[in-house]
């Protein structure tokens, strides 16, 4: 599974690549918002630090708007994927970027039939938000499954990715369900590093190598 990392902190982004972990990033207007930058600056600045795709999304609603600014996002560097939302205008506005050699990822998926028209569309990125899902009493994985198997069923190349992810265990069911993709929160993907009998397990080790009286270095 890929990990993209669902933030516009460039900080957060720089110490996780340092361990690897990050295959992409996400960004939307909301984390645009909280790092108080300029979106095209900020975002050109992460694709450099960044090869794998980079999120940017367009804020108009109507088609020939979405295509106006997903052709000027697109223009930041080659790894920009134009992000999109599901609605009619956002798939309308998809097949055209597709079309025009633009990675494009359609985001707000809270059904299979949405994303089912997102493939068809030429979609390189189908988001289904797990995490919103689950707000609402729904099953957000059940979301995923359902999109894993019509996917699969048709060779659809567009790739899953698992978005509004809450919790460790929404990565471990999306990684189990088959989801391509999770993009992560930095203080989630933290997260899946720890569990308590690890820390039970080096407390006890350390304690016993300390009564050793021993030195490695």
């Amino acid at each position: 599974m890929k990990f993209f990392v669902d933030t516009a902190d460039t900080a957060a982004i720089a110490e996780l690549k340092e361990l690897g972990m990050v295959d992409g990033v996400t960004t939307n207007p909301s984390l645009i918002m909280k790092a108080g930058r300029d979106i095209l600056e900020v975002t050109k600045e992460i694709c450099d630090m960044i090869d794998g795709p980079v999120s940017a999304e367009v804020v108009a609603t109507e088609a020939a708007d979405m295509i106006a600014e997903g052709r000027k996002l697109a223009k930041i560097a080659p790894n920009i994927a134009v992000k999109v939302p599901l609605t009619w205008d956002g798939l309308k506005a998809c097949k055209t970027l597709t079309d025009e050699g633009h990675m494009v990822n359609v985001t707000l998926c809270f059904s299979a039939n949405q994303a089912l028209l997102a493939a068809k569309a030429g979609a390189s990125f189908i988001s289904p938000f797990i995490g919103r899902l689950d707000d609402i009493n729904l099953d957000g994985m059940e979301l995923i499954a359902d999109i894993r198997t019509i996917y699969d069923n048709f060779d659809f190349q567009t790739e899953i990715l698992a978005a509004s992810i809450r919790s460790a265990n929404h990565v471990t069911e999306a990684a189990r369900i088959g989801a391509d993709v999770a993009t992560v929160p930095p203080a989630v993907l933290h997260k899946l590093a720890e569990h308590p009998l690890t820390d039970k397990g080096l407390d006890a080790f350390l304690k016993d190598w300390e009564k050793t009286g021993q030195k490695i270095l």
